[in-house]
C-alpha cells in the first residue's frame, strides 16, 4: 500500500472564543488526499475553558500526535511555525468611549506639540530663521515670518510624508514607520507569548 503524504502548516495566530472546540483544520493548513483532510479536519486538538490563559500556544508536535492516532503509518510534513497562538475572546470589547478618545486625542497633540517646541529650543532654531534672514536680506528681524511660516508648513506636510497617512487614506501600498514598528512589536509578544507558555508546560510537568 502507497504511504500517504501530509503535509500541515499551522497558523501563525487567530482568535477563539471561551468554550470553542479547537480542531486540527482551524489550526492548521493539510495538504492530503480528500479523504484524508476530511478526517483530520475535525479531529479536536483543544477545547477553550476558563482555565486557559488569554493566549493559548498550540505546539506542531501536538498536530503530529493526533495525525499519528489516525494515520500511523503517514509520511507527515511539517512546514511553517512550530506554533500558533490563539488568541482568547474573553469578553465583548466595551464600546469606545467618545469623552475618553478626546482626551487621549488632547494628551498626544500636547505631548508632541511640546516635543517639537523643545527640540527647536534646544537648536535654537529662532536664532538660526533671524541668521539666515539677515544673511538672504541684509535686514535684521527678530520674527521672521517668511521664513517661519513655510518652514511651519513645510514641517506639517513632511510629517504626513513621513508617516503616509492623512486619517485613514494612504498615499500609497507602502507600510509607514509606524506600522512596522508595530508589526515588529507584534512579532516579539507573539515570541515571548510562545516561550513563557512553553516554560509554563516544563514547569507543570516537573510538578506531575
Amino acid at each position: 500500500m502507497k504511504t500517504v503524504t501530509i503535509y500541515i502548516r499551522l497558523r501563525q495566530k487567530f482568535q477563539a472564543r471561551l468554550g470553542e472546540v479547537i480542531t486540527i483544520n482551524k489550526a492548521a493548513d493539510i495538504i492530503a488526499p480528500k479523504e484524508v483532510i476530511k478526517n483530520l479536519g475535525q479531529e479536536r486538538i483543544h477545547t477553550v475553558t476558563k482555565e486557559d490563559s488569554n493566549y493559548i500556544v498550540i505546539d506542531v508536535m501536538d498536530v503530529i500526535q493526533k495525525v499519528y492516532q489516525l494515520y500511523s503509518d503517514a509520511d507527515i510534513q511539517a512546514v511553517g511555525p512550530s506554533q500558533t497562538i490563539i488568541e482568547v475572546e474573553m469578553k465583548r470589547q466595551r464600546k469606545r468611549s467618545v469623552f475618553f478618545f478626546l482626551l487621549v486625542w488632547v494628551l498626544l497633540f500636547i505631548g508632541a506639540g511640546l516635543a517639537i517646541i523643545n527640540f527647536h529650543e534646544d537648536v535654537a532654531m529662532q536664532s538660526v530663521h533671524q541668521k539666515i534672514y539677515t544673511i538672504v536680506t541684509g535686514r535684521t528681524n527678530s520674527q521672521p515670518l517668511l521664513l517661519q511660516i513655510p518652514y511651519s508648513l513645510g514641517l506639517a506636510v513632511g510629517m504626513i510624508l513621513f508617516f503616509n497617512h492623512v486619517f485613514k487614506k494612504k498615499f500609497n501600498e507602502e507600510p509607514s514607520p509606524l506600522e512596522i514598528e508595530m508589526f515588529n512589536y507584534q512579532q516579539d509578544l507573539d515570541q515571548y507569548v510562545i516561550i513563557n507558555e512553553k516554560k509554563k508546560k516544563e514547569a507543570d510537568m516537573r510538578r506531575d
